[in-house]
């Protein structure tokens, strides 16, 4: 038998908030992925200094924000 819902019944996130959490969820990961990816292929190429600062922070930047897009549209298509 179901429980009755009552006044202070919580609900969940909303789907806004879902696909919030999965961008951050996959910008995160995209960040670490692409600080290992591009520091590896920054060192290949031979960046030292500032080069490799600013050329590995660049690709941590598109990698995070393509992945954090692809995880809130895949979570928003979830809900």
């Amino acid at each position: 038998m179901p429980v009755p819902g009552g006044v202070y019944q919580s609900q969940g996130p909303s789907c806004f908030d879902k696909m919030k959490m999965g961008f951050l969820i996959g910008f995160c990961v995209g960040m670490a992925s692409g600080g290992l990816f591009g520091g590896f292929t920054a060192l290949r190429y031979g960046a030292r200094g500032r080069e490799l600062v600013h050329s590995v922070g660049k690709v941590m930047l598109q990698g995070g924000g393509t992945f954090g897009t692809f995880m809130a549209i895949g979570t928003g298509i979830r809900c």
